[in-house]
């Protein structure tokens, strides 16, 4: 199988074969993470999984790159995030979240958030409904093409979210040079909890190329 470091010419099929073989470990890992939370075993059944948890860890870091990881692109073009936090495949910690562009620039999401986001009770940790609606944003800002970076990114909190089934959105509304300016929301099933509107940047290197 092809390895991250060696990233470059790379087959559609290679890559499938990555997603297929990373993805499920890392869904295995959020799981790991929700039950760690919520589990109530005894601490000699408890023991016995950390030795194990341990044991697996050891055999992933017998290889593995060095530092972060980073985005990788393919020479085709195609951009491997899947490190990040909030859509990366192969990190546990991200939902991960599928990000739909229409026709019209306007990108959205619906994914799940459970124990691991939790803040109020019952209720998504306000930084990660910020983590979201800024990444969705710079999603919209970039319009798939460009990179835009976070400038400044403004969000009002109209209510609490619920855990759950979530929905959120981006669009453009408006640019000016090198700024592009970006609307958003985070939903639940009972309507909206977060709006966010954000300014984003072309970083310098990009203008240049």
């Amino acid at each position: 199988m092809v390895k991250f470091t060696d990233i470059g010419d790379v087959s559609a099929g290679e890559i499938a074969q990555l997603r297929a073989a990373y993805a499920p470990l890392a869904e295995s890992v959020r799981e790991l993470v929700d039950a760690t939370i919520r589990t109530e075993v005894d601490a000699e059944t408890v023991a016995a999984v950390k030795a194990q948890i341990d044991a697996a860890t050891a055999r992933l870091r017998s290889e593995q790159s060095d530092g972060p990881f980073g985005v990788r692109t393919t020479s085709g073009g195609e951009r491997m995030a899947w490190g990040n936090p909030v859509i990366g495949i192969r990190n546990p910690f991200a939902p991960p979240l599928v990000v739909h562009r229409d026709a019209d620039g306007r990108v959205h999401t619906e994914f799940d958030m459970g124990a691991a986001y939790e803040g109020p009770p019952g209720h998504v940790h306000g930084g990660i409904a910020a983590l979201v609606l800024d990444h969705l944003l710079g999603e919209a800002a970039s319009d798939g093409v460009k990179p835009r970076f976070t400038g400044t990114i403004t969000l009002r909190y109209l209510r609490t979210t619920r855990l759950g089934r979530l929905h959120a959105e981006a669009e453009i509304t408006r640019s000016e040079g090198v700024k592009t300016y970006a609307t958003g929301h985070l939903a639940d099933e009972e309507g909206v909890t977060v709006e966010a509107e954000g300014v984003f940047i072309s970083p310098k290197w990009a203008r240049e190329h």
